[in-house]
C-alpha cells in the first residue's frame, strides 16, 4: 500500500512542468505550436496501483472473517467438550444414587450378624414348624397361589401362618403378611431402575459419540478450507506484489524518459535564448550554423515522442 502511494505520487510531480515546457514548444519552420503529449499511460499505471492496493484490501478482510469462523467454531468446539463433561457428571451422579439405593446383599447380611455375634435373620424358620399335615398342605398352597396369582398374595400368606402362630418363639415378634413380598417389590423396583438408567446411559452416550463426530468433521474441514483459502490468498498476494513490482518498475522507466525529455526542452530554451529571436522560425541570416542542432533537437523530441 505504501509503495503504491509513492509511485502515485513521484509520478504526478513532473507533469505540471512537462506541460508548460512543451506548451510552448513551436515549429522552427513555420511557426505552429506543437501539440502536448498525453500522459495515458501513467494514469493507466495509477489506475492498476489503485486497483491493486483495492484488492489487498479485501483479500485482508477476507482473511479477518476467515479468522472469525475459525474462533466461532472453536468457541462451539468448546462448549461441546463443556456439554460432555455435563454428560459425565450426571452419570456420576446417577451410579452414585444407584449405589446408595440399593439394599445390602443377604450375604452381607449374614456376614455383618456374624462379626457382631448376633443370630442371622431367618424369615422362614417357623415355615419348617408345622403342627400337623393340614398346616403343610396350607403352606404348600400358599407357595403354589403365591407363585401363581400375585394379587391373593396376601391372603394366602395370612391363611398359611394362621395356624402357627402359636408355634413361634416368645421373644420373636409375630411376621407381618408385607414382610415376604417387600423384598420382591423392592428388587424389581430396583430392576427397573437399573434398566431406565441403561437406557439413558446409552442414549447419553450415543448423543455424546455424534456430537464429538460432527464436532471433529466440522472441525477438518473448517480447517481444510480455511488452508485453503489462505493458500489461495497467499497466491493473489504474490501475484498483486509481482504486479506491483512491474508497476514500479515501468513507473521508474517513465521517470527516467521525462527526465530526458525535460533535458531536450531545457536545451531548445536555452539555444532560444542564446539566439535571442522573439519569433521563433524567423531565419537569421548570419546564423547558418546554428540552425542544424535546433532541427537535430526537434528531431530526437519527435523521435521520443513517438516512442511514448
Amino acid at each position: 500500500m505504501s509503495s503504491t502511494a509513492t509511485m502515485t505520487t513521484t509520478a504526478a510531480a513532473p507533469l505540471p512542468t512537462l506541460s508548460l515546457s512543451l506548451s510552448a514548444a513551436c515549429c522552427p519552420s513555420c511557426g505552429l505550436d506543437l501539440p502536448v503529449p498525453s500522459t495515458p499511460s501513467i494514469h493507466n499505471g495509477k489506475v492498476e496501483g489503485e486497483a491493486a492496493a483495492a484488492s489487498l484490501l479485501e483479500a485482508q478482510a477476507r482473511i479477518a472473517d476467515l479468522e472469525a469462523q475459525v474462533r466461532l467454531l472453536n468457541q462451539k468446539a468448546s462448549a461441546a467438550i463443556d456439554r460432555w463433561a455435563d454428560y459425565e457428571d450426571e452419570l456420576a451422579r446417577l451410579r452414585s444414587q444407584r449405589a446408595a439405593s440399593e439394599p445390602p446383599h443377604p450375604q452381607q447380611v449374614v456376614a455383618v450378624a456374624a462379626s457382631t455375634g448376633l443370630p442371622s435373620p431367618s424369615p422362614t424358620r417357623s415355615s419348617f414348624l408345622p403342627s400337623s399335615a393340614g398346616g403343610v398342605a396350607n403352606r404348600l398352597s400358599a407357595l403354589l397361589s403365591r407363585k401363581s396369582t400375585p394379587a391373593l398374595r396376601p391372603q394366602s400368606i395370612a391363611a398359611s401362618s394362621a395356624p402357627n402362630l402359636g408355634l413361634q418363639d416368645d421373644n420373636e415378634p409375630p411376621s407381618t403378611p408385607d414382610t415376604p413380598s417387600h423384598p420382591l417389590n423392592q428388587h424389581a423396583d430396583l430392576l427397573s431402575a437399573l434398566r431406565h438408567e441403561k437406557n439413558l446411559r446409552l442414549a447419553a452416550e450415543s448423543r455424546l459419540s455424534t456430537t464429538s463426530q460432527e464436532v471433529e468433521e466440522l472441525s477438518v474441514s473448517l480447517f481444510e478450507q480455511a488452508n485453503e483459502m489462505v493458500a489461495t490468498e497467499r497466491r493473489a498476494r504474490a501475484q498483486l506484489a509481482e504486479r506491483v513490482e512491474i508497476l514500479e518498475k515501468r513507473d521508474s522507466d517513465k521517470r527516467r524518459r521525462l527526465e530526458r525529455l525535460e533535458g531536450a526542452v531545457g536545451r531548445i530554451d536555452r539555444v532560444r535564448k542564446l539566439l535571442g529571436d522573439e519569433r521563433i522560425g524567423k531565419p537569421l541570416p548570419n546564423t547558418p550554423a546554428v540552425d542544424a542542432p535546433i532541427t537535430t533537437e526537434n528531431e530526437e523530441v519527435e523521435s521520443k515522442k513517438d516512442e511514448e
